[in-house]
C-alpha cells in the first residue's frame, strides 16, 4: 500500500470534508502518495486504466455501503487492492474486515500488514451485493431512510405513509429454491455467507412487526428488524409476474421475474486488519 486513490461520498452517514482532510493527513504521515480522489456521485468512478496509468496500487473507500458497492462494481476487473473504511451508517463491510472502527487506526494497521482477503457476495444478473440484498414490499422503506439522511421532513412523512401501505397492504414477494419457505413475505433478506446464501424471510403481518421493520429502516440497521424464518441456500429465483423492488447494499434496483440470485466469491483484493483466516 503505497500509491492511493481516495473515493468518498459527502452524502454518506459520517463523512465530511473535514474528516476526509484528516484522513489525507494520515496518508501523508505514513508516507503514502495520493494519486487522485473521487467525490461520488458528483464525480464518476475512476476506470481501471486510469488507476493503472497513475501507478495506483490501493483504492481507499471512505463512504457508505452503497457507494462502496458502486466502486467495487466499476472496478470489478481491476487487480489492485481495496481498503474499506467506515464512512456510512451501518458500515457492515468495514466491520467484516477490521477490528477497529476508527478510520485513522485502520489506515495505520493496514499500512503495516497489507493483508488481502477474498469476500463472498450476492449476484443477481449484473448486480452485486457485498453486504446484503433485500427483496419485496418492505424495500420501499429506503425512501424514508433517504429522507432522514437529507433532513427532509415533508418527504419523510410521505415516504413513511407509502412504505407502510406497501408493507401492510401489498402481497408479499415470492421466491423459489429455498427449502422450508412459505408462499409470500414482506421482505426476503439475502446475505452472502461463507458457504452460500443466508436467507431470512420476514413475515411482518401485524402492526408491531411492521413498526419494528420500519424503525429498523429509519435507523439504518435493517438487519436487526427481523421477525423471520432463516434458511440457507445455494441459489434462488424471483417468482413474480411483475418486476420486484430490490436493494443491493441499500441501492434500489428492479429485478425481473425469473432472476437467479446466487453466491460468488471475490478475488483476494480486500485489505483486512481483522484477525482470523476466514472473515465470513
Amino acid at each position: 500500500m503505497k500509491n492511493l486513490w481516495f473515493i468518498t461520498n459527502p452524502n454518506s452517514g459520517t463523512t465530511s470534508q473535514a474528516k476526509c482532510d484528516a484522513l489525507e493527513a494520515v496518508f501523508a504521515e505514513r508516507g503514502l502518495s495520493l494519486a487522485g480522489r473521487t467525490r461520488f456521485p458528483a464525480d464518476t468512478m475512476p476506470e481501471a486504466a486510469a488507476l493503472d496509468g497513475a501507478g495506483v496500487d490501493t483504492v481507499v473507500l471512505f463512504a457508505g455501503d452503497g457507494t462502496i458497492n458502486a466502486a467495487l462494481r466499476a472496478l470489478a476487473e481491476w487487480e489492485g487492492a481495496f481498503l474499506v473504511l467506515p464512512g456510512g451508517t451501518m458500515n457492515l463491510l468495514a466491520k467484516a474486515l477490521h477490528d477497529e472502527t476508527d478510520p485513522h487506526r485502520i489506515i495505520h494497521a493496514a499500512h503495516e500488514c497489507d493483508r488481502r482477503v477474498a469476500l463472498p457476495y450476492v449476484v443477481a444478473g449484473e448486480h452485486r451485493a457485498f453486504v446484503g440484498l433485500i427483496l419485496g414490499p418492505a424495500a420501499t422503506w429506503f425512501r424514508a431512510r433517504e429522507a432522514v439522511r437529507k433532513g427532509r421532513l415533508g418527504r419523510l412523512i410521505a415516504a413513511v405513509r407509502g412504505a407502510w401501505r406497501s408493507t401492510f397492504h401489498r402481497r408479499g414477494v415470492r421466491v423459489e429454491g429455498v427449502a422450508g419457505l412459505g408462499d409470500r413475505y414482506q421482505a426476503i433478506l439475502v446475505n452472502p455467507g461463507a458457504d452460500g446464501l443466508e436467507v431470512a424471510a420476514v413475515d411482518a403481518r401485524d402492526w408491531g412487526a411492521i413498526a419494528q421493520l420500519g424503525w429498523g429502516w429509519l435507523t439504518g440497521d435493517w438487519l436487526a428488524a427481523r421477525a423471520v424464518t432463516e434458511r440457507r441456500a445455494e441459489q434462488l429465483w424471483v417468482r413474480e409476474r411483475r418486476p420486484v423492488l430490490a436493494l443491493f447494499d441499500g441501492e434500489p434496483v428492479m429485478l425481473a421475474s425469473g432472476t437467479n440470485i446466487r453466491a460468488a466469491r471475490s478475488r483476494e483484493t480486500f485489505i483486512a486488519t481483522r484477525a482470523g483466516e476466514r472473515l465470513r
